[in-house]
């Protein structure tokens, strides 16, 4: 397989708007909406990737969070369910 060849390609459920707008950005640079394409590819791809390759579930070790987070899960939940309440019993 030679990876210069080119393809026709393509690509469904683009934003209508970001398709315009890379069409017009394209054409002002005299470069294909192809050609810029592509670099945003590449861009993507040069990245690094977010997490390990290869691993399984178990094999993740916890990410640990700064210090003064300890209380964060609590601190959600007082926003999302409102602040907690004493329980008062029966």
């Amino acid at each position: 397989m030679c990876y210069n060849e080119h393809m026709d390609i393509t690509i469904r459920n683009l934003d209508e708007v970001a398709y315009r707008e890379i069409k017009a950005r394209s054409a002002l640079e005299g470069k294909t909406v192809g050609q810029v394409v592509n670099e945003a590819i590449r861009v993507y791809l040069a990245r690094p990737f977010p997490y390990p390759r290869n691993r399984t579930l178990r094999e993740l070790a916890p990410i640990r969070f700064p210090d003064g987070n300890e209380r964060l899960s609590e601190e959600i939940d007082e926003i999302v369910y409102g602040a907690s309440k004493p329980d008062t019993g029966p």
